[in-house]
């Protein structure tokens, strides 16, 4: 009887530790390790070439120095493939900054330097342009898309 009582405790705390442990699991990788979304800051540096067509059709392209600031809040690093970043005015994209692959190391920032095509003649073609002009404000969007895939690390000592 003795025995059989032990074996039962025994039974009885190894299930209670399994049970803790998966919840402690369960728990970490839905709340710390979710992977979270980079953040993706554009910083401009300067001015790099200006092309202006006249005739037929006028046409003024800027190309700007970019600094892309990437923010990895995650615990495991991430490898992005070529993409480009679109910057869109009142429906119609306006500029493209290509993106070159790279490898966001885990919890840290990495800055890439790029440039920026900006097609201002689509942006002066605008029929907001004139309004937002003189109000001194002008509303851009961003679209940026980065496919990625985790990168695993695996070290015996």
């Amino acid at each position: 009887m003795t025995r059989m009582r032990g074996f039962k405790i025994c039974c009885g705390v190894t299930t209670i530790f399994i049970i803790i442990l998966i919840a402690i699991f369960t728990t970490l990788a839905l709340t710390l390790f979710k992977p979270k979304n980079p953040s993706i800051i554009a910083n401009p540096v300067g001015l790099e070439n200006i092309q202006f067509g006249g005739s037929p059709n006028v046409t003024l392209n800027v190309t700007l120095g970019m600094v892309v600031t990437i923010d990895n809040p995650n615990y495991g690093s991430f490898k992005f493939t070529n993409s480009t970043t679109y910057l869109d005015y009142h429906g119609v994209i306006i500029a493209e900054v290509p993106i070159p692959t790279d490898l966001i190391p885990a919890h840290s920032k990495v800055n890439i330097i790029t440039s920026v095509d900006l097609m201002a003649d689509e942006l002066i073609q605008n029929p907001h342009f004139l309004q937002d002009l003189i109000a001194g404000r002008f509303n851009f969007v961003s679209i940026s898309s980065l496919h990625c895939q985790p990168q695993r690390q695996l070290s015996v000592f």
